[in-house]
């Protein structure tokens, strides 16, 4: 596999085709989830609206934390299409910090490449509720391979 660092970075419709592709997948859509690559150096994901079964957290009206860890590890996650997106990767490390509850009517999760060598990403993310504010920070080691997805262009699975 060759240094990631001698890639050129995936074209925004490389980025786009992901998306559309990972965003018909039935774990997404079951999930609530959409994701995007607002610029070719981030992934968002977001849960628009947030419904009933994503709450309960401190037994209350708050997002549930398991909701918030699979956000981050979703978006920590797809940091590897930063650097390739046709080939698959996997979280292997996430690491997250509750700073305050998540509450209203969506929830969005934007997450980038602090560094990576040659088969392992350092990633960073930061989880906002509808107003703005960060909820929860994240950081996590993304594992690359040089397998292709099934699909041959995204983790989609139908």
């Amino acid at each position: 596999m060759p240094e990631p660092t001698a890639r050129p970075p995936p074209l925004p419709d490389e980025l786009a085709r992901y998306a559309d592709d990972f965003n018909q997948s039935q774990a997404l859509k079951l999930f609530g989830t959409r994701i995007s690559f607002p610029t070719t150096d981030r992934v968002r994901i977001e849960i628009n609206p947030l419904r009933t079964e994503h709450l309960g957290g401190m037994g209350s009206d708050v997002v549930n934390g398991g909701i918030l860890a699979a956000a981050f590890d979703l978006a920590l996650g797809c940091t590897g299409a930063l650097v390739d997106p046709k080939l698959r990767n996997a979280t292997t490390q996430l690491s997250i910090t509750f700073e305050r509850p998540v509450r209203g009517r969506l929830l969005r999760a934007e997450a980038w490449i602090n560094s990576f060598g040659k088969l392992l990403l350092f990633s960073g993310a930061e989880l906002t509720d509808d107003a703005g504010r960060v909820c929860a920070r994240a950081t996590g080691v993304v594992r690359l391979t040089d397998k292709p997805w099934n699909n041959g262009h995204s983790p989609v699975v139908y």
